[in-house]
């Protein structure tokens, strides 16, 4: 059995099953990727659901973790020379994942530094514009009510990175063509996220995105996808 003792954060949220991967995540944009991941990837893991606020993410059990106070994280006591490890940052978790297992990352040199170019896309483009959208358009409508700019500003360089994807995407079935990876997998759940939690379909203009819907729905049809969206559960 996996020595664990050196992650506090296991003493608050202890494993059931120390020697399988621990996820501390909430369904969220970010928090989906990897579990998403994990669903296609096969690997054994336990989910653990950290909530918001000074219990949650923002405790030192969790900070002991992740720094940042940010969901997903994870400890993984199978790390690299067979030591655990703990990481955190979603894009990191997932290099991780697809380095360990040799899966959702193209194999040549050059397709991997594409596939990573991507996935910073997301990471630096995508999550933190799409996020800023959502939080002006609805979580934030009534303190910028008398003041058009933020939404304004975040809504249209959400349909500018969109633009770039309907490009990317015209004529592939995937970011990377017909190899699904892990730039699918930090990508098309803030493209989700932006309708089903944010309500933005309308003001982001998706109808003028064909073939980031089309892509949209094929990442949805996945069954990894489909479970990995719903965890962790909610209790």
């Amino acid at each position: 059995m996996a020595d664990m003792s050196s992650f506090p954060i296991t003493k608050k949220w202890p494993a059931k099953n120390p020697d399988i991967i621990q996820l501390y995540s909430l369904p969220t944009p970010n928090g989906v990727k990897v579990s998403i991941a994990l669903e296609e990837l096969g690997l054994a893991y336990e989910a653990h659901r950290i909530e918001f606020g000074p219990e949650g993410v923002k405790s030192p059990d969790f900070i002991s973790l992740n720094p940042n106070g940010r969901i997903p994280a994870i400890v993984d006591p199978n790390g690299p020379d067979g030591k655990p490890i703990g990481l955190f940052e979603s894009g990191a978790i997932l290099v991780y994942l697809a380095d360990k297992t040799g899966k959702l990352i193209p194999a040549d040199p050059a397709g991997r530094y594409e596939t990573l170019a991507w996935v910073m896309f997301q990471m630096s483009g995508v999550g933190p514009m799409f996020g800023q959208f959502g939080h002006f358009h609805k979580f934030a409508a009534d303190k910028v009510a008398n003041n058009s700019y933020p939404v304004e500003r975040y809504r249209d360089e959400s349909k500018r990175l969109l633009s770039i994807l309907e490009d990317r995407l015209r004529d592939r079935q995937f970011i990377m063509g017909d190899e699904y990876t892990i730039a699918d997998i930090t990508t098309f759940p803030w493209i989700r996220g932006a309708d089903v939690f944010y309500g933005g379909r309308e003001a982001l203009d998706y109808a003028s995105f064909p073939a980031v819907m089309a892509w949209l729905d094929r990442c949805l049809a996945r069954p990894a996808s489909q479970k990995g969206l719903e965890i962790p559960a909610k209790p």
